[in-house]
């Protein structure tokens, strides 16, 4: 099973001052990816940036992702299971975040188990796969 990378992992990273080669791919024997949203709320960062300095630092951060990492877009199978995911939750009560459910959907869209820091959120997404990311610590 292929793993998607969330956000968390690779805030985690950046904050922690790690470098892309932290992430233990090789030890991975699957498809490792980015799902597009979560490219969206690493620019975001990005952009959010409060000094010249950060930006910059942040910029080359998630342009080493993109050159490292293939892009799982959000496309019309995705949407179709972020709505019903979204649903389902809603049915329930439960509340996701929009980019969380949109990273869980394209994984569930791939057959992807996502790899993320944020276990309470992800694992509310029905018959989502979580791995917790301890090594990005």
């Amino acid at each position: 099973m292929g793993r998607l990378i969330d956000s968390s992992v690779f805030i985690s990273l950046e904050r922690g001052g790690l470098s892309l080669e932290s992430l233990p791919l090789d030890v991975m024997d699957e498809p490792v990816a980015v799902a597009a949203a979560t490219v969206a709320e690493l620019l975001m960062g990005v952009h959010r940036a409060n000094t010249p300095e950060r930006r910059l630092r942040r910029e080359s951060f998630v342009e080493g992702i993109l050159e490292l990492l293939p892009i799982l877009p959000y496309d019309l199978r995705v949407a179709r299971l972020h709505a019903q995911a979204w649903a389902q939750l809603a049915a329930s009560g439960q509340t996701v975040g929009a980019y969380d459910l949109m990273i869980g959907a394209t994984a569930l869209a791939h057959g992807y188990a996502v790899l993320t820091e944020n276990l309470r959120d992800f694992r509310r997404i029905p018959g989502l796969v979580v791995e917790e990311a301890i090594w990005s610590r």
